[in-house]
């Protein structure tokens, strides 16, 4: 974002970040707008509550631009645009990438992420459905580890003390699936389980080198240029689409180690 900033030749970029801090993004928000912001970018915490700052942006003709998290509110109203990966798809690649490395046929454990926002229930969904395809993938547990590194950790250990049986894990982000791999570490049985996880970061693109992970679908973080064309195009009186899905690469041990080396992994 900060590079596709400068190429566009803004003056001033201004950033916060609300550490998944609902009321904290909607203050910070509004104090950008008091400090003068012509444009918003924003990636929504959650799924609902940014009305009130959206109102006050709109109240000064200031275009919003949402990236990652689709967010309650009106396209053309409340925001100009949407960018993000399409969650439900990312969900279906996951469920052939683990069929693929599993021969199609696995007992699951699914480490989900926060409920409450559609990033999670369409990762939800679009497994399921890409499950049905094969009939010797049983998923076993499914529970929620809220994003959190630590809460997958405790969750895995949990699910291994009620399914010994798992040997295949879905993570709904890579932050858990580091999670859910320290459990198997410390329970002996990383060697035996197949791991399928969303994000793309390098690290579990690593893993996949290291042959811990199998596949990892990635989240294209690469907003910065079509997001500041939207705003350039607004601005400028085109039209705006008001949705623009990103297009997700996905890692396996086909690709990783050559993405690794080009750079290509955030």
């Amino acid at each position: 974002m900060r590079a596709a900033a400068k190429a566009a030749g803004v003056k001033r970029l201004l950033y916060t970040n609300a550490n998944d801090n609902q009321a904290k993004q909607v203050a910070d928000i509004e104090s950008m707008i008091n400090q003068g912001a012509q444009a918003l970018i924003v990636a929504p915490n959650d799924s609902t509550g940014l009305q009130p700052a959206f109102a006050k942006a709109r109240a000064k003709g200031i275009p919003v631009v949402t990236i990652d998290r689709a967010t309650a509110g009106t396209v053309c109203d409340d925001f100009i645009t949407f960018l993000g990966s399409d969650f439900y798809k990312q969900g279906e690649r996951a469920a052939q990438a683990l069929a693929d490395a599993t021969g199609g046929k696995a007992v699951i454990a699914e480490i989900q992420g926060g409920y409450g926002n559609n990033v999670e229930s369409e990762r939800t969904d679009g497994f399921a459905a890409g499950l049905k395809k094969y009939p010797g993938m049983k998923l076993a547990a499914a529970q929620t580890a809220n994003w959190s590194t630590t809460e997958a950790q405790k969750v895995m250990e949990q699910i291994l003390l009620a399914h010994p049986d798992v040997n295949a894990v879905y993570a709904h982000a890579d932050t858990m699936a580091i999670g859910a791999i320290t459990a198997l570490r410390q329970a002996g049985k990383l060697k035996g389980v197949t791991i399928v996880s969303i994000d793309g970061t390098k690290d579990i693109v690593q893993d996949i080198v290291d042959g811990t992970a199998a596949a990892d679908v990635e989240t294209n973080p690469r907003f910065g240029p079509l997001a500041f064309k939207s705003l350039e195009d607004w601005f400028a009186g085109k039209p705006v689409p008001q949705k623009q899905i990103m297009e997700d690469a996905l890692y396996n041990k086909a690709n990783a180690k050559k993405s690794l080396a080009a750079g290509a992994v955030y």
